[in-house]
């Protein structure tokens, strides 16, 4: 019997919603745009993220690459991150962040475009960085070079990747380490320190 492939149930501007898990806005819940390769992070895994980070957290300077949602980013402000930049190529999922950034009265600074063009264009060193790219695209290495060639790593400073389980190798430049690793069924997450 020939079975059909059902058509994806995720449609351009439509919402769901993320809920930041700890800290200044625990437990708010905030709209997100339901795109095309925009997942955000679940609730366990950033929990298990927000384990391994707690003591690196507060007063943070930190870099969320590919934003989507943002929910990464918006869990270090809400756990008192002195700042954050978001960088982001869907021009939707750029507006809905400005608005939930709005909402909570954040200031943030959010950048749409190719993140390895604008990651060029940044000039401070980051002590939390998040890599969470589209799957299939194989975005993670190049990031993690990008980021040490233009000076954007913090000494001391912490990166979380997740990518999926059958992604390239990581390959890590000079300096970094795992620290952390952690791998599912479909997924593994890195915790690499400068």
């Amino acid at each position: 019997m020939n079975r059909v492939a059902k058509k994806s149930q995720r449609q351009s501007g439509r919402s769901g919603s993320v809920r930041i898990i700890s800290g200044q806005w625990r437990g708010r819940r905030l709209p997100v745009l339901d795109a095309e390769g925009l997942r955000p992070s679940t609730d366990r895994t950033r929990e298990t993220l927000f384990n391994w980070l707690m003591a690196d957290v507060q007063d943070a300077k930190v870099l969320d690459v590919f934003a989507g949602s943002g929910v990464l980013g918006l869990e270090s402000l809400s756990r008192y991150a002195s700042d954050a930049t978001f960088i982001e190529k869907n021009s939707q999922a750029v507006a809905q962040l400005k608005k939930n950034l709005t909402l909570l009265k954040a200031q943030a600074a959010v950048h749409q475009g190719d993140a390895l063009q604008v990651l060029a264009g940044l000039s401070q060193p980051y002590d939390l960085i998040f890599i969470d790219p589209p799957f299939q695209h194989d975005l993670v290495n190049p990031t993690l070079n990008a980021l040490q060639q233009h000076g954007l790593i913090a000494e001391h400073a912490k990166i979380y990747v997740e990518q999926e389980a059958n992604a390239p190798q990581l390959v890590l430049p000079e300096g970094l380490s795992v620290l952390k690793q952690k791998h599912t069924g479909q997924l593994s997450y890195y915790l690499l320190t400068a």
